[in-house]
């Protein structure tokens, strides 16, 4: 009934590239990048980052980033940041190699500090527990 010409160029590529049922929010934001406002690469960039990395909505409460749809954690914002490149990418026909030299304008948290160091309690020098003169060897 439909040729496969009516499907626009960029979202079937977006499509083919995140195929897999797995893939299927990344192929959203893929399609984002093909639809996004602006006229340029930079600015296709720069609506990447605003859709993909969100502030928090109210101030020092970081969980309020969530409400404003953004992914989520840092490594999702990655990937959206990289499906929407790509996006950008086929809209303007940008080679894949540039393509994937983008990388986010925005700082990841440093990791997280490690564990404090544990330290063993040591055997007290002396006589062992229990052969004290003062503790009897049997019940009362």
């Amino acid at each position: 009934m439909f040729s496969g010409d009516w499907t626009p160029p960029c979202g079937s590529c977006c499509t083919k590239k995140y195929a897999t049922l797995v893939q299927i929010p990344w192929r959203v934001f893929c399609k984002k990048g093909c639809n996004a406002d602006g006229d340029t690469w930079e600015e296709c960039i720069g609506k990447c980052t605003e859709i993909c990395y969100k502030d928090p909505v109210l101030e020092d409460r970081q969980w309020s980033a969530y409400i404003d749809r953004s992914p989520g954690e840092d490594s999702y914002s990655l990937e959206c940041f990289n499906a929407c490149i790509s996006g950008c990418g086929y809209r303007f026909d940008i080679p894949a190699e540039k393509v994937g030299l983008i990388k986010p304008n925005r700082p990841s948290k440093p990791p997280p500090p490690p564990p404090p160091a544990v330290e063993r309690a040591k055997p007290a020098s002396g006589p062992p527990a229990g052969s004290g003169e003062d503790v009897p060897g049997t019940s009362a």
